[in-house]
């Protein structure tokens, strides 16, 4: 290889690498940029977002609030229940108690 054909082979490898790079650059030009309408699109949905995360975390709140509610609630009806079984079984044993007296009674 002479001189002059190292000097045109390095000239087109040079050409060439000037080609990628200003092909790279436009790539990365184009796809970099972003027009107003996209900004104003992703700033309203950002708003939305957090819009949609106040309404889950006010809905958690409820639900949270709810389930105390109900569980305070569903505690005192066992309780009452409890205290029904209890006066239901005094009940029982009196009236028990009741009839062995009245028997007891006739016998006599």
């Amino acid at each position: 290889m002479n001189r002059t054909e190292f000097i045109v082979a390095t000239a087109i490898i040079l050409f060439a690498a000037f080609c990628i790079g200003w092909f790279a650059h436009w790539l990365v030009h184009r796809f970099r940029r972003v027009s107003q309408a996209d900004v104003d699109q992703l700033e309203r949905m950002s708003q939305e977002l957090h819009e949609a995360e106040e309404t889950r975390d006010q809905a958690i709140t409820y639900l949270q609030q709810r389930e105390a509610e109900l569980t305070n609630q569903l505690a005192q009806t066992e309780a009452e229940l409890s205290a029904a079984m209890d006066g239901l079984r005094e009940a029982r044993q009196e009236a028990e108690e009741m009839r062995a007296y009245v028997e007891r009674m006739k016998q006599v």
